[in-house]
């Protein structure tokens, strides 16, 4: 297993390459960065391609930049910048004072460009959208496969002079043509058999607001023309990206080499996929906007900020990330990993406290009328320091419903008539009778307790086979518990089946119709009163839990505490790895 400490567990083809280049004088220092688009909450995914950037930079005592991709006004905002910038920090990386905007390099960008069309290798074109895609042949080309398609052609526009391309590419910044009515494109090939380098589009018009710029520019770069020549500028060495820009590489090199700046080089990576998850901003935004859930930071969604609501720790993210490693390949991780180094990052850190989910009434009628006894109770048995806290004990007690049967199935080792169990922390009971509604449901247990049997103290010679967890009726805190499953029913979400009409299927189709439990009449021991939002709490045998970070008090409608369910007690990942170990010794 790699070491969960070590930042940088699982990048070593990455490292290689960063050795050649300093060994061989290519670059005498490392310097990345972490390139976001503000039109969108961080997720998982995003958590991987950090980790490398900062990472690799730590690794080789070099500098990590925080860089906005902001070129997209129609999509961009800066509440995305503000939370891509908490999220970040969150998880632990600072980028210190090295903050940049690729908005900020407008005028550089124009200038390159200028440059570009004075060396004859840009032209302003007059074509649609739609003639370009047709023109450079996508219309023919296999999605899969676009770099294996028949040649394109030329627009008729190629072959404008450099002067006459030079004064429609000013007029195009000074507002004198139509939204669409022009591009400028690079001057390449449209017979080239990747399509990225059939003369693609370098700057388009679009009148739209920017949310730093204002309206002073109605021009706006390309991704692959502007992201280049800002790693340029800012003097990046490695440019780490994912799988999916290894097409784009060729582009990449090229408007570095035309535009005659500094070489950085870029160096792909696969992309982190989780089963029963989608990572795609654009699609987890349609589940915003459409309501499929509460917002960003709703805890089923794979952002940063819901799982941070839901109660994951930033370090259980970096072990995670760190112990997947880096492939060269796509592939799909298991959830239960995730889920794993949660669990693993939990059980040391989370105090324990007792709650109760679906009340039923215990009634001890052995015990005195209006009597409490403080029992001691251990806050984590990983952790000593932690100490212990009293519980209060009361004649009357909520249990968990699913803890006792009137009849019993086979191997049932919890309440029921004639049975003794013990209470956590307290004593054995046995139970002497029910009481039943009108209806036929179960209202209260009644039960004796043995007063010889406090704490499971040495002197107890009985055996019970059961134990089970409890809170004081009179006590208790009232609580609201969301108890929250996978968002996506299927392991492969985008995996999209025809509708049962025949019509075709959407992703949302794979949604979870039980995602989101809420109860509303949980009651927990005195010191869940006490948590601290996001504060990770183990309720024992029901899994661990948080405090909503929904507002300040953490409180729902009806004036409760909120807790989160992070993630169950039971480890479906452990217990595979462990079988496989086992069966290959």
């Amino acid at each position: 297993m790699i070491n969960p400490n070590d930042d940088c567990a699982g990048t070593d083809f990455i490292s290689e390459f960063i050795k050649e280049d300093l060994a061989s004088g290519r670059f005498t220092y490392v310097h990345t960065r972490f390139p976001p688009e503000p039109n969108g909450w961080l997720h998982i995914g995003h958590c991987k391609a950090f980790f490398i950037d900062f990472s690799m930079a730590q690794r080789f005592n070099g500098k990590c930049n925080l860089r906005f991709d902001d070129t997209n006004p129609e999509k961009e905002d800066i509440s995305y910048v503000e939370a891509i910038k908490r999220d970040i920090k969150w998880m632990g990386y600072d980028w210190e004072d090295r903050e940049y905007y690729a908005s900020d390099y407008y005028d550089y960008l124009y200038e390159l460009a200028i440059k570009i069309i004075k060396k004859g290798k840009a032209y302003v074109d007059d074509l649609t959208d739609a003639q370009i895609s047709e023109y450079r042949g996508t219309a023919v080309a296999d999605k899969n496969n676009i770099t294996d398609t028949p040649p394109g052609k030329n627009s008729p526009y190629r072959d404008r002079s450099v002067e006459e391309n030079l004064d429609l590419f000013a007029k195009m910044k000074a507002g004198e043509f139509a939204d669409g009515a022009k591009t400028l494109r690079a001057k390449i090939d449209m017979t080239h058999p990747n399509l990225i380098m059939r003369d693609p589009v370098m700057y388009r018009i679009r009148r739209e607001h920017h949310y730093r710029t204002g309206n002073s520019w109605c021009i706006y770069p390309m991704y692959d023309f502007q992201h280049p020549l800002s790693d340029a500028k800012e003097g990046i060495t490695h440019s780490l990206c994912s799988l999916e820009y290894e097409i784009h590489r060729p582009l990449y090199e090229w408007f570095i080499r035309e535009a005659e700046v500094f070489p950085s080089r870029q160096i792909e990576f696969a992309r982190l996929n989780l089963s029963y998850t989608v990572m795609s901003k654009r699609l987890l935004l349609k589940l915003v906007q459409e309501k499929y859930v509460s917002g960003w930071d709703d805890p089923r969604m794979p952002t940063i900020a819901g799982l941070r609501r839901r109660g994951y720790t930033s370090q259980a993210i970096r072990n995670f990330v760190s112990q997947i490693g880096i492939a060269k390949t796509d592939s799909m991780v298991d959830i239960a990993f995730l889920e794993y180094c949660l669990r693993e990052d939990l059980n040391k850190r989370a105090l324990r406290v007792m709650a109760v989910l679906r009340p039923l009434k215990l009634i001890i009628e052995n015990w005195e009328e209006g009597k409490v006894e403080e029992l001691d109770a251990v806050n984590n048995p990983e952790d000593e320091s932690a100490g212990s806290r009293k519980v209060p004990f009361t004649r009357e007690l909520w249990i968990e419903r699913e803890d006792f049967e009137e009849t019993p199935p086979p191997k049932y080792f919890r309440l029921f008539p004639g049975n003794s169990v013990r209470l956590r922390y307290a004593y054995i009971i046995t139970c002497t009778g029910f009481d039943k509604d009108a209806d036929g449901n179960i209202t209260a247990v009644r039960c004796t307790y043995d007063p010889q049997t406090k704490g499971g103290n040495a002197a107890d010679n009985r055996k019970v086979k059961g134990t089970i967890h409890w809170v004081s009726a009179q006590k208790a805190i009232p609580f609201e518990a969301r108890l929250y499953d996978y968002l996506f029913s299927t392991e492969r979400p985008m995996e999209i089946a025809q509708r049962a009409d025949g019509s075709p299927g959407i992703f949302t189709d794979n949604l979870n119709p039980a995602s989101l439990e809420t109860i509303t009449n949980a009651w927990g021991e005195p010191a869940i009163a006490n948590a601290k939002t996001g504060e990770p709490l183990q309720f024992e045998r029901l899994g661990y839990f948080t405090r909503d970070l929904e507002n300040a008090n953490s409180v729902c409608e009806n004036g409760k505490l909120v807790f989160n369910k992070t993630v169950g007690l039971r480890d479906t990942w452990g217990k595979i790895a462990n079988s496989v170990s086992a069966k290959k010794n």
